[in-house]
C-alpha cells in the first residue's frame, strides 16, 4: 500500500502536473500542425526528459501522445488534412460537420470522445496490469521466447504492406541491437574499433533519425519537387453561434458510440502491432452497422466522429498493458516510451511492479491527471491551437530539423549522436520510399537484447529440443502460431496486391 500512496503523491506534485500540462499542450500543438505527428514530437522530446524524475518523464511523453491524438483531429476537421492515418477517418464526418457551420461542435465532440476513450482504457490498464504481471512472472525464458517470437510475427505481419520487408526490417533492427560489448563474454561486437559504440548505438539518436528526421527529409523532397509555392488548404474559422455549440442531448446521444469505440480501442490497443488506425476502422464500421441511419455516415454524423475519436485515444492507455507487463511495445510511440524507461534505469516488464512499484502507480495517477488536463487545456486553448494551422510548412520543417539535431547532441553529449541521427535519418528516408516498416525496425532494435537473452538462457537450460517441447509446450505452440499468422498475412497481402493490380493488367 505504501508504494501506491507514494506514487500517487509523486503524481500530484506541482512539478509533475506542470510537466504533464506542458506535454499535453505540446502534443495538441504538434498534432494541429499539418505534417507533424505525435511520435515525431515524442522522439524529439525524449532527450528533454533526462533531467526529470522517471514519473514526470514518462508522464510528459504520454501527455504529448494524448494531446497529439486530439490535435490531429483539429487538422482533419478544419482543413480536411489528416496528420496521421489514425485521424484520416476523423475527416469523413468531422469535416462535413465543420462545413455545415459547426466546427466548434465537431471539435468539442472530438475532445470529449477522446478523453472518454482515454479514461476507459486507463481504468482497464490500472485494473488489469498487476494481475497480468503476476501471470507473466511465472513464465520462464522458454515461455518468454515464445511470446517474443509470436509478437515479432504478429507485428511484422500487421505493420507494412509486405511480410518479407517487415521481416528484413525486424532482422536489421535486431542485428544493430547486438552492437557493443557482449554482456556475458565482454567481447566487442560490430564496434569496428570505435569507443563510442562499445555501449551500443544510442536508442534516442536512432529514434530521432528514423522517426523525425527521416520524415523531414521526405517533406524537404516533396517541397522541392512541388515547387516553391506551397498550397494552402481552406481553413474553416471558429464561430460563436448557438448552433455551433455541443448540447448535452447531443453528447448523451453519442454515449453508446463513445462506449463502443472505447471498448474496441482498448481491445485493439492491448494487442501489439494493431494501433490506432485499426481501432478507428473497426469502431467506425461497428457504429455504422449498429446505426439505424447508416446512409448518413460520411456526411456529418456525430456518432461516427465520436466512435472514431474514442477508439483512437483508447489505444494509448491499452497499449501500455503489453508494454508494462511484458516489456513489448506495439507501436513507434511504445518503442519510444520503452526507450525513456531504459534511460531512467527502468526495464519494462513484469518485474517493474516489484522493483519500481512507486513509479508505476505514479504513472497510473499521472495518466488520469493527463486526461483531466487534456479536457481543460483543449477547451480553454482551442482558438489558440487552431492558429498554428496557418504556420507555413517550410518553417515547421526547418525548426523540426534543428530540434532533431539538438536532441541528438543532448542525447550523447557529443557530435557522435548527431552523426548517428543523420545516418539513420537517411535509413528512415529510404525505408519510407521503399515501403519498409520502420516501426518494425525500431521494435526489433529495442526487443533484440531481450530476445537474445531469452534464446541464450533457453539454449543453456535445454539442450534437447524434445525435452524443451514437452516441458514447455507454450514455446512451440506460440512459435507455430506466429509462423502461421505470418504465412496467412503474406498470402493475404499478395492477394490484395493482385486484386489491386488486376485492373491495370487487364486494361493493357
Amino acid at each position: 500500500m505504501d508504494p501506491i500512496l507514494a506514487g500517487i503523491a509523486a503524481a500530484f506534485a506541482p512539478v509533475n502536473i506542470a510537466f504533464i500540462a506542458l506535454g499535453v499542450s505540446l502534443g495538441i500543438v504538434v498534432g494541429a500542425i499539418p505534417g507533424m505527428s505525435a511520435p515525431m514530437a515524442i522522439a524529439i522530446g525524449v532527450p528533454l526528459t533526462y533531467a526529470m524524475n522517471p514519473v514526470s518523464a514518462i508522464a510528459f511523453l504520454l501527455g504529448v501522445h494524448k494531446g497529439g491524438e486530439y490535435g490531429g483531429a483539429i487538422t482533419s476537421i478544419l482543413i480536411n488534412t489528416p496528420g496521421e492515418v489514425s485521424t484520416a477517418l476523423t475527416a469523413l464526418d468531422g469535416h462535413p460537420i465543420a462545413q455545415q457551420g459547426k466546427p466548434r461542435k465537431a471539435l468539442m465532440l472530438s475532445l470529449y470522445s477522446s478523453v472518454a476513450g482515454d479514461v476507459f482504457a486507463d481504468i482497464v490498464l490500472i485494473v488489469s496490469a498487476a494481475p497480468l504481471a503476476v501471470l507473466a512472472l511465472r513464465m520462464g525464458p522458454a515461455e518468454l521466447l515464445g511470446v517474443l517470437v509470436f509478437a515479432f510475427a504478429f507485428i511484422t505481419t500487421l505493420l507494412g504492406r509486405s511480410v518479407p520487408k517487415g521481416a528484413i526490417a525486424l532482422a536489421l533492427g535486431m542485428l544493430l541491437a547486438t552492437v557493443g560489448l557482449d554482456l556475458e563474454t565482454g567481447g566487442e561486437r560490430l564496434t569496428f574499433g570505435l569507443l563510442e559504440l562499445q555501449d551500443g548505438i544510442p536508442l534516442v539518436a536512432i529514434a530521432i533519425g528514423v522517426l523525425a528526421f527521416g520524415e523531414v527529409l521526405v517533406q524537404i523532397e516533396g517541397y522541392f519537387r512541388g515547387g516553391a509555392a506551397e498550397p494552402e488548404a481552406p481553413r474553416i474559422a471558429l464561430g460563436s453561434s448557438r448552433d455551433d455549440r455541443l448540447s448535452w442531448a447531443e453528447l448523451r446521444g453519442c454515449a453508446r458510440a463513445i462506449l463502443r469505440g472505447s471498448v474496441i480501442g482498448t481491445g485493439v490497443g492491448a494487442l501489439p502491432g494493431l494501433g490506432a488506425s485499426v481501432a478507428a476502422f473497426l469502431a467506425y464500421g461497428a457504429e455504422r452497422r449498429a446505426s439505424k441511419t447508416p446512409e448518413q455516415f460520411g456526411k456529418g454524423k456525430l456518432e461516427g466522429l465520436a466512435a472514431i475519436e474514442s477508439a483512437n485515444n483508447a489505444v494509448i492507455g491499452a497499449s501500455m498493458i503489453p508494454l508494462l507487463t511484458l516489456g513489448i511495445p506495439g507501436s513507434a510511440t511504445g518503442a519510444l516510451i520503452v526507450g525513456a524507461f531504459l534511460i531512467h534505469g527502468i526495464t519494462p516488464g513484469p518485474f517493474v511492479f516489484e522493483e519500481s512499484a512507486e513509479i508505476v502507480y505514479g504513472l497510473f495517477a499521472s495518466l488520469m491527471i493527463a486526461n483531466l488536463l487534456n479536457l481543460v487545456i483543449g477547451n480553454v486553448g482551442l482558438r489558440v491551437f487552431t492558429m498554428f494551422l496557418a504556420i507555413p510548412r517550410r518553417l515547421i520543417v526547418a525548426s523540426t530539423a534543428v530540434l532533431c539535431l539538438t536532441g541528438a547532441y543532448v542525447t550523447t553529449g557529443s557530435m557522435f549522436g548527431v552523426g548517428v541521427t543523420l545516418v539513420f535519418a537517411w535509413l528512415g528516408y529510404f525505408m519510407r520510399k521503399l515501403q519498409f516498416p520502420f516501426i518494425v525496425f525500431l521494435i526489433g532494435f529495442i526487443l533484440g537484447p531481450m530476445f537474445e537473452r531469452s534464446l541464450r538462457n533457453t539454449a543453456v537450460l535445454f539442450d534437447d529440443p524434445v525435452t524443451l517441447a514437452v516441458e514447455h509446450p507454450l514455446l512451440p505452440a506460440l512459435a507455430a502460431l506466429g509462423i502461421y499468422l505470418a504465412w496467412r498475412g503474406n498470402r493475404a497481402k499478395r492477394v490484395s496486391d493482385g486484386v489491386l493490380a488486376r485492373p491495370d493488367s487487364e486494361s493493357e
